[in-house]
């Protein structure tokens, strides 16, 4: 039987292969005792560098408002797991970075990210992953 989506569009398709990972995701940092991540933090963790960056970078890292992300930050900082800092550069601006438990999370998402592109691969086979990854790439890169 073939697939419902298989004549979605192409962004479509992307679109819920990223939220299913984005959710499996999730769910094992979740089952590892992050009881109070959310899902939307995904659209601000993975955008913060080591060594912390300002709000305005982050929302634009994003693809989000600043307000937005204003909002997100600071609820993920009232869950501990982000911190603001003066910034060196200009003490009138803060650098948001992450806390102790804000790396604990890091250091149990990328492991989690791994063991979740085995599975692909395991499902998939590598010849294929390879070439998505291929192809995702030259997607990024834009058109010639």
């Amino acid at each position: 039987m073939p697939h419902p989506e298989q004549h979605a569009p192409l962004l479509r398709l992307l679109g819920l292969v990223t939220r299913q990972l984005a959710s499996d995701l999730h769910g094992r940092l979740v089952a590892a005792g992050f009881t109070d991540h959310r899902d939307s933090w995904n659209n601000v963790m993975p955008h913060i560098p080591p060594t912390g960056i300002r709000l305005t970078d982050l929302a634009a890292r994003a693809n989000m408002t600043k307000q937005a992300m204003a909002e997100l930050v600071a609820e993920i900082e009232r869950h501990g797991y982000l911190q603001r800092t003066p910034d060196p550069a200009d003490r009138r601006a803060k650098i948001i970075e992450f806390t102790g438990p804000g790396w604990s999370v890091v250091n149990t998402a990328l492991p989690a990210l791994g063991e979740l592109e085995a599975e692909l691969t395991s499902r998939l086979g590598e010849p294929a992953i390879s070439q998505l990854r291929s192809t995702l790439l030259q997607i990024l890169d834009g058109p010639a």
